[in-house]
């Protein structure tokens, strides 16, 4: 079970960004796409076959899954997951500082 999914709320924790947050886009094996996060700029070629124009462009850059932490609302922190198994045999993430469930 991964610990950070897409539309998890998470605060970066190191790294120039640090303590933005945002939510998560994308996330592929250690590597994790976050909205508003890591944005750099990128010097495009026009396009004229698919209509793009080229200049200077800032885009969002995916960031290692060891800088971000998931976001707790409840006090306002980063956060570590745990698993729960319930009784019923399913398994939910749960922060590690309250045990509570994540949404």
């Amino acid at each position: 079970m991964r610990k950070i999914k897409k539309n998890d709320d998470v605060i970066v924790i190191a790294g120039k960004d640090k303590g933005n947050r945002g939510s998560v886009l994308n996330v592929s094996d250690d590597l994790v796409l976050v909205s508003g996060i890591n944005k750099v700029k990128k010097h495009q070629k026009p396009n004229p076959m698919k209509g793009t124009s080229g200049g200077i462009v800032e885009i969002e850059k995916p960031v290692h899954i060891s800088n971000i932490a998931i976001y707790n609302a409840s006090t306002k922190k980063a956060d570590r997951v745990g698993v729960k198994l319930l009784e019923d045999g399913r398994k939910v993430r749960v922060f590690k500082s309250s045990g509570e469930v994540i949404a």
